[in-house]
């Protein structure tokens, strides 16, 4: 059951998603500070960036700075997973989305729940690279394909994030 509200604009009732003021849709750009979708779209955006400077960093010889790149980028992954769990808790508590919320509600979680689990894949193959220079001192200018690969893979990650975001 739909009940009106201000000027007949429908709200939620009984838990149903259905309205503009229980959405998480586009936020208004006075609100944009709070949108959480925009938040993850920085920090994902940023890590990599973080994880090239890395790559240019073990490409000029420079552990220290390779490392220090890789742990910031390992670090906003950590962010991006912590912000999609608030996402989440938002979703849930706040705005009655769930699974059964319809076409919406699982296509959220479908699509934002596979793109964590890959998220926290990436961010491990990448930790296990940082893990692997700091501790035995693995990768040169010429032997890094350990990392190169988990950071293809990393940007793929957050290129898929922009389709999500989009979307």
């Amino acid at each position: 059951e739909i009940v009106g509200g201000p000027n007949d604009q429908p709200i939620a009732n009984n838990g149903n998603f259905i309205s503009q003021e229980t959405s998480m849709a586009f936020a208004d750009a006075h609100a944009w500070y709070a949108w959480l979708p925009m938040w993850n779209t920085i920090i994902l955006l940023s890590s990599s960036v973080t994880v090239h400077v890395a790559h240019t960093a073990i490409l000029a010889s420079n552990r220290r700075k390779f490392n220090f790149w890789l742990a910031i980028t390992v670090f906003l992954a950590l962010v991006f997973l912590a912000l999609q769990a608030a996402e989440y808790y938002e979703a849930y508590a706040l705005y009655g989305l769930t699974l059964d919320s319809g076409i919406y509600g699982s296509t959220f979680f479908m699509l934002t729940g596979f793109h964590g689990f890959h998220v926290a894949m990436g961010m491990t193959m990448l930790l296990v690279q940082l893990y692997r220079s700091v501790k035995n001192k693995h990768f040169t200018p010429t032997e890094h394909f350990g990392f190169e690969a988990s950071s293809w893979y990393w940007h793929f990650v957050d290129v898929v994030w922009v389709f999500l975001f989009l979307f």
